[in-house]
């Protein structure tokens, strides 16, 4: 999540989430992690969906926190709930409302959420019909994670990104993200379903230097332990970042790139990351010929990178992203099956392609 959000006043935001994992039962975590003011939640309610606002009789259920019903979460922390029990499918939509009384100034909020989030005047928690929401955004507000207590689940894979993985230019409100195809994939294997998946993309997320768009976010460094290390659960992270480093001439302290900062980049950390014990599998960058990103010195960089990426043995594990996307004819474009139009962001097929490219075996159970 980032700063930059807008600002509440007797509000109820109704937000649909996409569980990877079935179980029972689950807990929400609240952000005001990049707001200057404490955050006032008068009431909290999760449910599971009907359709768009409208959620399913009988299933919606009052959060709790500390046995309170309404919480104050103080400027620049997060706060989770008590446990709530509601069963949960995998790949089965819930709606979670908050009611702001409000004004609650500049959220914290996660821009690019590519669903539909409900808004309506007033406290409209506990509604099930829906109809006095509105409104609507693409965007999620104050709602980091959702955590499903489940009897199979050994472990959470954290896909740690950029645009590409927030799921720029998937069809909103299909659960088309690359890591939505990875969650199914993880459902429909054999057996128990042993892990959970959890999005850590950010739009316009740089592996090295801040974004100067606030929310756009913090660089990766900065908030890798937090969004990826931070997961409850946590055993795998996919790091497939350095496209935005590279593609804005973004090296550290406003010189210009080269591909030892982005590969500095990944080793620090690789470092973190085994320091607490979790595994991480290198992605590798895909192509962008066509979009304003390119230009020779900049698919220079992204060749040695890759090139590093595949053959240094750094990483647990790789991804070979760009081997998957690119086009045969011409390897420094993406493959036309695959190319949502501006030659940067995969479409749903190629989200799907992006999935189908990693080896479930190599993410740790």
């Amino acid at each position: 999540m980032t700063t930059g959000g807008p600002s509440f006043t007797d509000q109820t935001i109704r937000m649909v989430v996409h569980p990877s994992i079935a179980g029972s039962p689950l807990r929400i975590t609240l952000s005001n992690r990049y707001s200057p003011e404490p955050l006032n939640v008068d009431a909290v309610e999760i449910a599971v969906q009907d359709e768009g606002a409208r959620t399913k009789p009988e299933t919606s259920r009052r959060v709790t926190f500390d046995g309170a019903s309404s919480v104050r979460v103080a400027a620049g922390g997060e706060m989770a709930s008590d446990p709530v029990s509601l069963p949960v499918v995998a790949e089965h939509n819930l709606l979670v409302s908050l009611y702001l009384p409000g004004p609650t100034g500049t959220s914290t909020w996660h821009s690019d959420a590519f669903d539909t989030t409900y808004l309506a005047a007033g406290d409209h928690t506990g509604d099930d019909a829906g109809t006095a929401f509105t409104t609507t955004t693409t965007s999620w507000y104050y709602l980091a994670g959702i955590d499903v207590m489940s009897t199979t689940a050994k472990g959470t894979v954290v896909a740690f990104g950029d645009s590409i993985t927030d799921g720029y230019h998937s069809t909103t409100g299909t659960n088309s993200r690359w890591p939505d195809f990875l969650a199914a994939r993880l459902a429909d294997a054999p057996g128990p379903q042993r892990l959970s998946v959890v999005n850590a993309g950010i739009g316009g997320n740089r592996l090295l230097t801040d974004v100067p768009n606030a929310w756009q976010g913090v660089s990766a460094l900065k908030r890798f332990r937090h969004d990826a290390l931070g997961q409850p659960g946590v055993k795998d992270v996919i790091l497939f970042e350095g496209i935005n480093d590279i593609g804005n001439n973004a090296g550290p302290n406003g010189v210009p790139l080269t591909a030892e900062d982005l590969i500095n980049g990944y080793l620090l950390l690789i470092d973190a990351a085994h320091a607490a014990h979790v595994r991480v599998l290198g992605a590798t960058l895909m192509p962008d010929k066509g979009n304003g990103y390119y230009t020779p010195a900049a698919e220079a960089i992204r060749q040695r990178v890759n090139t590093w990426i595949r053959t240094s043995g750094a990483f647990d594990a790789v991804i070979d992203f760009d081997r998957a996307l690119r086009d045969p004819a011409a390897p420094g474009s993406l493959h036309p099956d695959y190319d949502s139009g501006d030659h940067l962001h995969p479409n749903d097929a190629g989200m799907k392609a992006m999935a189908d490219a990693v080896q479930l075996r190599t993410l740790r159970p």
